[in-house]
């Protein structure tokens, strides 16, 4: 049955918070703070300008704070009333924005639309596939124990960006979760007076993570699927769940994870050939400062999918990199998701060469296409097979004849 995608027009937010492109960043900071937002249209007049986004704030070292946001633009997706829910997905994920302004024919804008607008109408959508959460998060291959200080947060201040991390006691078992929102509502306090009280910030680095951890964690139970996690993300206003199995975190879907499911399952059937199309997401790797790394992984990876394409349609490769905290050596864990117009394929590798652990990958995706292939083909020469005798048999001679002699008889 097919999916009747809402519109951007059905589910944006009407009159958002908006800033003139003279407003200094310091009001843009007060308003995403006040509002829990990360991106606000910037307007000259009643024209879109751009965004304003707190990463682009964050990054940003030299600045004062009387700096203009027109200074620090971010040119958003085009997402008109008429873009379908798949789309407006595709468009936040190919930019990394949580959400994106809705603009009508003049460039006038019309509202916002963001992650969360999206997976609020998942569990409304007859027909959506139920993908099992198993399937499609990623690895809960760090963790935070309850006995760490927040001074250890900061070496993980990149995860903390991308969703909240699990926070486990002793036995492993889940007890909280943590935040950058719970990190900064302790370490970015305003001072008593204006004194600067060296011995308190100290002490506020030195504290455990059980000090400033929320609980309870937000979970799902294994075997739950994507529209279970959408729920409770809607109902619980948070961008991550956890997947527990036996009180312990084995993996967290995220928001962005359900919306590369809604990609994946909607690019059209059949055809095979070229890669140019292939949606390929790639996180944790923000941070790194080597660029050539990104552009060897896109050239790993398109020659891979090339030799995939010759199989199947592939539509949207995820990769996520996970460094583990139970290790002290360089080790990380990464996790592939291909969805093709066959279904889709995992793979996952562990170690410290980063490069081989792709080209590993790569290769086991490939060999799995194969091998679905050739499961299908085989299944197809039996159906025919099966065809060829049915037709066989009733072209029996005695078998006509005894079903005719039955038929006079009958007539009799």
């Amino acid at each position: 049955m097919p999916v009747a995608w809402p519109s951007a027009g059905e589910l944006m937010t009407a009159r958002p918070v908006t800033l003139p492109h003279d407003a200094p960043i310091s009001r843009a900071l007060g308003l995403m703070r006040s509002r829990g937002i990360h991106e606000i249209p910037v307007l000259q007049g009643r024209r879109l300008l751009g965004m304003i986004t707190f990463e682009t704030i964050a990054r940003r070292s030299s600045r004062s704070v009387a700096t203009k946001v027109g200074h620090l633009l971010v040119v958003p997706p085009l997402v008109t009333p008429t873009s379908t829910l798949p789309e407006v997905a595709a468009e936040l994920l190919a930019t990394g924005l949580r959400g994106a302004p809705v603009v009508g024919r003049r460039g006038e804008l019309l509202g916002v639309i963001s992650r969360t607008d999206l997976v609020r109408a998942l569990p409304g959508l007859a027909g959506l596939a139920r993908s099992p959460v198993e399937r499609i998060g990623r690895s809960a291959s760090y963790f935070v124990r309850e006995s760490d200080t927040v001074r250890h947060l900061f070496g993980q201040i990149r995860l903390l960006e991308e969703h909240a991390l699990p926070v486990v006691d002793k036995k492993g078992r889940l007890v909280g979760a943590v935040g950058l929102e719970d990190l900064a509502g302790v370490l970015w306090r305003p001072t008593v007076g204006g004194k600067l009280d060296v011995a308190t910030r100290g002490s506020a680095l030195d504290v455990e993570v059980t000090s400033i951890m929320h609980a309870p964690a937000f979970t799902v139970l294994a075997g739950a699927d994507a529209l279970d996690a959408a729920r409770v993300m809607s109902r619980e206003k948070i961008s991550s769940v956890f997947v527990v199995e036996k009180g312990r975190p084995t993996r967290i879907v995220a928001q962005t994870d359900l919306l590369t499911l809604v990609v994946g399952s909607t690019a059209p059937p059949h055809g095979r050939g070229g890669v140019e199309d292939v949606y390929v997401e790639v996180t944790g790797l923000r941070g790194s400062s080597d660029p050539g790394l990104l552009a060897d992984i896109d050239h790993m990876v398109a020659g891979s999918l090339k030799r995939i394409a010759h199989h199947v349609r592939p539509i949207l490769l995820s990769l996520h990199l996970s460094p583990h905290s139970t290790h002290r050596t360089s080790d990380l864990t990464v996790e592939a998701r291909l969805h093709t117009d066959q279904g889709i394929f995992y793979a996952s590798h562990t170690g410290w060469n980063l490069m081989a652990g792709i080209s590993g990958l790569m290769d086991e995706l490939t060999s799995q296409v194969q091998r679905s292939q050739e499961t299908r083909r085989t299944r197809g020469r039996r159906r025919a097979g099966s065809s060829d005798m049915d037709e066989a048999e009733i072209a029996d001679p005695d078998l006509e004849r005894k079903i005719r002699t039955a038929t006079t008889d009958d007539d009799e």
